[in-house]
């Protein structure tokens, strides 16, 4: 295949970076070049927030029924190109052709979320709140938004978490691309523009590290959406807060799932495969570590172990592939790396997932699914986010010991429980510090009308994304009192202030 030399986008024109610089975009299973992404000039970079701060005014004037009206045929134009839009994610991010799917599908979830905003960001009112003064909230549009997006949902995240939610209600916003996959929200945002975007409202540039820098404490940016490490992800919400910035960072995670010796093994087992291994393991919500209570841990490895050498692994795009490539050879050292560090730590090698090479695609980033069993604590393999298709089975005696070992955990995005007890599960809920709670769900992530909430050092903010905390991040409150006088009031009425009014009205 040729090699695509990518542009960016401000004011809905595709253009050339001026800075001569770009950087690679791989076919993961092949381990070729099939595209270059631009790193634009910190000029370029500001240029595209002030495309935004200009298109502001005029956007967010408009009836937010003109804005969800520019959803509506955006969500129509993905369904029409939904496969052309999977096998697009599949090539240069690496996870299956149905994994890539659902990512396509989660753009549809969002959209049909922020066409509720006529709804969802009404705010309220109260008439007499004192005598003759009536008070109304609003929910008014912020400004501009930065969309910092990783590699590894490179449409869900920009054009569902993102997006459709801050456009619609009244928003615009620079969408920084991960430039390891760019292409995915190049090619979304080209539909976005085809469905009648306004110039200025959504523009998108791939930048270096101290272009992103001067963007996050730009003053005419208003807000960061961020997801990513949480290396990353803890000092983009520092420098954002301390410009006076609204930042939601949804960062790493270290999902835990519990099985009790009630549960039917072999049927948890097929689940922990798909939550643990899907997607190569590069999601915030993979189950990366099981905790198995003593008495059926033998028998759940073998299942396991079975279960994971039955995956079908090969190139992305193939349909008959379970699990595909890292997104890159940098991730897969990573991914090796850590497998080499657990073993070091005295975890115990199950399934050996290292120097997998599928026929014909030997050149691909592949590494196999990888069991490390008797993982304990302390060691930081059973601790730290692989992002990989690894998983660490711990072992504890009973439930109070599994839940207790769940939360010493720093990172809470999501836990779950798999038991057929009533009360273990009611209590797993109450006590677990996860965000988002499966109850024989291996993969617990709400649909979009519901946040995204992660717990402990896996968020930082305050208003998640999606569901009303999405809409509620993206909108500021007004609050308005008003007074009308009738002609038949007295002067003294007319003029009285409204601290008066209060203490004489009250």
């Amino acid at each position: 295949m040729a090699v695509k030399r990518l542009k960016y986008c401000v004011n809905n024109e595709w253009l050339e970076t001026k800075s001569g610089q770009y950087s690679a975009v791989m076919n993961p299973s092949t381990g070729e070049t099939i595209a270059e992404a631009p790193i634009v000039t910190k000029a370029e970079a500001e240029a595209a927030v002030l495309a935004a701060r200009a298109a502001f005014p005029e956007w967010s004037s408009q009836p937010v029924a003109v804005r969800t009206q520019l959803i509506f045929r955006f969500r129509e134009l993905v369904n029409q190109r939904f496969d052309e839009l999977a096998t697009l994610v599949a090539t240069e991010m690496g996870k299956n052709f149905e994994e890539s799917k659902g990512d396509i599908a989660k753009v549809v979830e969002a959209c049909e979320l922020s066409v509720a905003a006529p709804l969802d960001t009404q705010g309220f009112a109260l008439m007499d709140a004192t005598r003759s003064h009536d008070i109304n909230l609003y929910r008014m549009p912020v400004g501009v938004f930065l969309g910092v997006a990783p590699y590894n949902f490179p449409a869900m995240i920009p054009f569902g978490w993102f997006i459709p939610v801050c456009i619609t209600s009244g928003n615009c916003m620079v969408l920084k691309a991960a430039s390891l996959v760019p292409q995915s929200a190049m090619r979304l945002l080209e539909i976005l523009i085809e469905a009648g975007l306004p110039k200025g409202v959504v523009n998108l540039i791939t930048c270096g590290r101290e272009a992103l820098a001067d963007i996050i404490s730009h003053p005419e940016v208003n807000g960061v959406s961020f997801v990513g490490s949480e290396s990353v992800g803890r000092i983009v919400y520092g420098q954002a807060a301390a410009a006076g910035k609204r930042v939601q960072a949804l960062v790493e995670a270290k999902n835990h799932a519990l099985i009790l010796e009630d549960a039917p093994l072999e049927w948890v087992a097929r689940r922990v495969v798909n939550s643990s291994f899907g997607c190569a393991g590069q999601r915030c919500m993979a189950l990366p570590v099981v905790v198995v209570q003593n008495s059926v841990a033998d028998d759940f490895v073998k299942i396991i172990k079975k279960l994971a050498q039955e995956l079908v692994v090969g190139a992305a795009w193939d349909p008959a592939t379970q699990l595909g490539p890292l997104v890159s050879q940098g991730q897969k050292d990573s991914v090796e790396q850590w497998i080499a560090k657990g073993l070091e730590e005295g975890a115990e090698l199950i399934l050996d997932g290292r120097g997998c090479r599928p026929k014909g695609f030997e050149k691909g980033y592949f590494v196999g699914p990888t069991i490390l069993d008797k993982v304990k604590p302390g060691m930081t393999v059973g601790e730290r986010e692989i992002f990989g298709p690894v998983l660490c089975v711990k072992r504890v005696a009973d439930f109070k010991e599994g839940l207790a070992l769940m939360n010493a955990n720093p990172f809470a995005n999501g836990s779950c429980i798999f038991t057929n007890n009533g009360y273990y599960s009611r209590e797993f809920v109450r006590h677990t510090d996860g965000g988002m709670v499966g109850v024989n769900v291996g993969i617990p992530v709400p649909l979009g009308f519901f946040p995204f909430s992660g717990n402990k050092r896996s968020f930082y903010g305050d208003l998640h994304c999606l569901g009303r905390d999405g809409l509620r991040f993206y909108t500021r409150n007004k609050t308005v009192t008003t007074k009308w006088v009738s002609p038949e009031e007295s002067e003294d009425a007319r003029v009285s202030t409204w601290e008066g009014t209060i203490n004489r009205k009250l």
